[in-house]
């Protein structure tokens, strides 16, 4: 049985040398990274078995994404595009200190997962999945995938597999207000809300102590779980009556791209080999420190480092 199954679009990440400007740069690293996709490597590095659903092109870039992806142990699940146009996103990424500060450039449009429907895709890896996950920025990519991410979701919750959902909210890709909408119209088939606190107050127009807004939303929407993330401040999780907190583990960044993946991956890793919702959050924020101390958007860690750092600076606190 496989443990986590995510779905969504990967890309090449190239990225100029640190501190070059990308049009003077003479050579581009090339990454693999995709919100979905990082949470299934940081789940399989952890010790859970993972796939991905994806639609990619049949040509070298769709097989680079796919190889690597292999690599790191997770099942990729894929619907090959073999169309004359078929194309992998990519995007560009810009590396510089204060005040420039880092950049991203993308180049996604009509990608190939653009255009998967339910019917081509290898949904079949979901039968006695214990979690399906992917973002909200999978329906931010096209109309069609917007609605084969709902029948996803709804189709694991009828299965019995439990879901979640990462706000993810990128403001590229689409208004506050239609990805308010779009959120709240796939809030009935999840059970766990994952949500950037500042993506909950402008795309939903919730504000204030986080613990009243999350469990505003637990209340509201159903859910079985909320979970708050408050950049430097830690986050907090809501779940059958009690509250949970916890802190940042600190770090030297090498690299934050992908962080915010790294917690989502080390949570549901431990929440889906029985850890509670404190103990997930711990995993979590240990997952994501050690994630910013490695290039590229993947973390790639091993259990025992997650667990070191967790024993060397203490869980959260649940009341």
């Amino acid at each position: 049985m496989t443990d986590i199954v995510t779905f969504g679009e990967t890309m090449l990440r190239l990225s100029s040398p640190p501190g070059e400007r990308l049009e003077r740069a003479r050579e581009l690293d090339v990454r693999v990274g995709g919100a979905e996709s990082n949470v299934a490597v940081a789940a399989a590095r952890l010790g859970r078995d993972a796939a991905w659903i994806s639609k990619v092109p049949d040509s070298p870039l769709g097989r680079r994404v796919v190889d690597e992806l292999r690599g790191h142990g997770v099942e990729t699940a894929v619907a090959w595009d073999d169309a004359p146009a078929a194309r992998l996103g990519t995007y560009y990424h810009e590396r510089g200190g204060d005040p420039r500060g880092t950049d991203v450039l993308y180049d996604r449009a009509e990608s190939s997962i653009t255009t998967a429907v339910p019917d081509e895709l290898p949904v079949s890896v979901l039968d006695g999945a214990a979690l399906f996950f992917t973002s909200g920025i999978t329906p931010a990519l096209s109309p069609t995938l917007a609605e084969t991410t709902s029948a996803l979701l709804g189709a694991a919750a009828r299965a019995g597999v439990k879901t979640a959902f990462d706000l993810n909210y990128r403001s590229k890709l689409w208004s506050a207000g239609e990805a308010g909408d779009a959120y709240e119209s796939l809030f009935p088939h999840v059970d766990v809300l994952v949500a950037a606190e500042r993506d909950v107050d402008t795309c939903l127009g919730r504000e204030g102590d986080p613990i009243d807004v999350a469990n505003g939303l637990r209340r509201e929407f159903g859910f079985e779980t909320v979970v708050l993330t408050r950049g430097e401040n830690g986050s907090v999780a809501v779940a059958d009556g009690e509250v949970f907190e916890q802190q940042v583990y600190a770090a030297d960044t090498f690299d934050a791209i992908g962080t915010g993946d790294a917690f989502v991956g080390g949570y549901l890793a431990k929440r889906v080999s029985g850890g509670d919702v404190g103990e997930a959050l711990a995993y979590g924020a240990a997952t994501a420190s050690l994630k910013r101390t490695i290039g590229g958007d993947v973390a790639v860690v091993t259990p025992e480092e997650v667990e070191s750092v967790v024993a060397e600076n203490g869980g959260g606190i649940s009341r």
